[in-house]
């Protein structure tokens, strides 16, 4: 028996390890591939899954195990294979299919709208089909010359906005107080802790933002449509539209017509020009990115650096915080300091999708900035959202652009920590006591687990209010503003980008591509390419780095996940509160919450 096993031990090595050169060699090879475009083609694009700012490289794990998650898409992936789509002439049209997708930011869904109206002055065609539309992929849908959905399909059009949890109540309840040293009237990202409900302030600046997002919305999608901006509103005021009749849909212009999946083949094949039994060559999303483009590299360089995400101070830390990619100060630093370095590179794009987070790993970013603007232009691009620290880290360009519905501002500072006395020595008995030579050597336990913090929060208050006017003085500098100025304007408010640019906290209402060429401009340059940064990690990369990774497994994050799913809302301030025991650091530089959409 013993000789039996072992011998099976070593068949099944052999044959995993068969299965494991097998796959590798598919991986290499499609990684070498050039896709071949057919004549008569068509793109399809699949709205659903979810849309970031960049798509993450899939591990090494998940592309042999075939577990990756291929339903997320990175709008740099998107946009450019739109623009290869539009410049190849076999390819004739875009097929929109679904409308289940949600977004980082509504600026992203904005992005991919506009890459799609780029395509149409090309004279291609693009055609929108769905099941079921979220209203987000339906303002992205409006931009089709034709809008069919499914003869049982629904719209979801009722306008922007909602409710998040409050949790002071159920923290009364276990005894747990968080105590709060802020400055800024409008920094609410702490009220879900210490208030039951909405204050004046954040209510004022949500209402403000939304709203101008949704008249956006409105007046393009009534544009494309060919309907009134004010009918279109009027429509998600009287009725829910999601329970509407299919032929109030078509009475709305909100489509052009009902059809069946069989039906709605047959309008592309007509379109192309197809025989009925014909097949339709069709290009999905990674099919595209295989698509050489016309692109030259030619001409100096203009580096693109990403950076999106909360920012934090290391990896563990946003492990800690629920994971997703994240913008981690030091390695970030390093990475822009290189690019000083870099005489190849003349102008760097900074590209900000972020919400904002450590005020220490900010400061390292922005210091790395300017280090690059002594040597060579620095313009900033703007994402779906550069609030507070993303705010703190745009600061010091010389040209910053927004996306007309990107979130920005929120230029204030908080220190927000939990005190446990409550439930720990009320609740369940337990006491501290101990010596110490001075009078604060224990002032993180007596914060955290004291009976009468109020001490030590004076003078952390202090301490955010330095920090505050350091913020102040930061945008001041960057921005050419007196300090005052820029406190009228800061408070911790939250700007929608039209109205930041009136303000100056915006330099101009512009595109990524908008950006390069402001950066070529600087520079000087005549001709020139760009190079994406920081390069995305391929699976040969892992593979060869796996033996030193101590960064987690796979199962350290399917674990993480299932962890997230169980507790629901309860994950985040439950993480938070882990991490401020753990790590102690409580300055927070952070916008007021997600603003993820459908």
């Amino acid at each position: 028996m013993t000789l039996a096993t072992i011998c099976g031990i070593v068949i099944f090595l052999m044959i995993a390890g068969f299965f494991l050169v097998i796959s590798l060699v598919g991986m290499m090879a499609s990684d070498s591939a050039s896709t071949k475009v057919k004549d008569n083609s068509v793109f399809v694009i699949n709205l659903n899954g979810s849309i970031n700012e960049r798509a993450e490289s899939a591990s090494v794990y998940d592309e042999i195990l075939s577990m990756g998650d291929m339903s997320a898409m990175g709008l740099d992936d998107l946009i450019a294979s739109i623009r290869k789509a539009k410049d190849n002439e076999n390819i004739k049209g875009i097929y929109l299919e679904g409308g289940e997708a949600s977004y980082d930011s509504p600026a992203s869904a904005q992005q991919l709208r506009d890459a799609l109206k780029d395509f149409k002055t090309s004279g291609k065609w693009i055609v929108a089909y769905a099941d079921f539309y979220y209203q987000t992929n339906y303002y992205v849908a409006t931009v089709a010359d034709n809008i069919y959905l499914n003869a049982e399909g629904t719209i979801d059009f009722k306008g922007l906005g909602g409710k998040g949890e409050y949790l002071k109540g159920l923290y009364d309840k276990l005894g747990i107080k968080y105590m709060v040293a802020k400055v800024g009237k409008y920094k609410s990202y702490v009220e879900r802790n210490t208030l039951t409900g909405m204050s004046d302030y954040d209510r004022e600046q949500r209402e403000a933002y939304l709203t101008g997002i949704w008249n956006y919305w409105l007046k393009e999608m009534a544009e494309s449509r060919k309907a009134k901006a004010e009918d279109l509103n009027q429509l998600a005021n009287d009725s829910i539209m999601m329970f509407a009749n299919n032929t109030d849909y078509v009475k709305a212009k909100l489509i052009d017509k009902v059809m069946f999946p069989e039906e709605i083949k047959a309008e592309i094949k007509n379109r192309l020009k197809l025989e009925k039994d014909d097949e339709i060559p069709q290009l999905t999303l990674s099919d595209m990115l295989n698509v050489k483009s016309k692109k030259s590299d030619d001409g100096d360089k203009i580096a693109i650096y990403y950076a999106y995400g909360s920012i934090v101070d290391s990896e563990t830390t946003n492990m800690i915080q629920g994971g997703g990619h994240c913008i981690v100060g030091k390695s970030t630093a390093e990475g822009l300091r290189k690019l000083a370095d870099d005489d190849d590179v003349k102008a760097v794009v900074f590209r900000v999708n972020s919400g904002g987070g450590s005020a220490v790993a900010s400061e390292q970013i922005r210091h790395a900035l300017k280090l690059i603007k002594a040597k060579k232009p620095v313009v900033v691009s703007m994402g779906g959202v550069a609030a507070s620290g993303g705010y703190w880290i745009s600061s010091p360009a010389n040209y910053i652009f927004a996306e007309p519905t990107t979130i920005t501002g929120s230029i204030g500072i908080f220190g927000l920590i939990p005190n446990f006395s409550g439930l720990i020595t009320d609740k369940l008995g337990v006491t501290f006591d101990g010596v110490t030579t001075n009078k604060y050597t224990d002032y993180e336990v007596d914060m955290i687990l004291g009976k009468n913090p109020d001490d030590v929060m004076k003078h952390m208050q202090t301490y955010i209010d330095r920090g505050y006017q350091n913020f102040l003085d930061i945008v001041s500098e960057g921005r050419g503003m007196k300090p005052a100025e820029v406190d009228s304007i800061g408070q911790g408010r939250v700007w929608l980008a039209s109205d930041a640019l009136k303000i100056k906290l915006v330099d101009k209402l512009g595109s990524l591509d908008d950006a390069v060429k402001k950066a070529a401009e600087l520079a000087k340059l005549e001709e020139y390419h760009t190079a994406s940064y920081p390069s995305k990690t391929s699976w040969i990369d892992q593979l060869m780095s796996a033996s030193n990774d101590n960064k987690g497994s796979y199962l350290d994050s399917r674990l993480q996940a299932e962890f997230k799913t169980l507790l629901g809302d309860l994950y985040e301030p439950l993480m938070e509160i882990r991490q401020t025991i753990k790590d102690g650091n409580t300055v927070q530089a952070r916008m007021l919450d997600d603003v993820r959409v459908k």
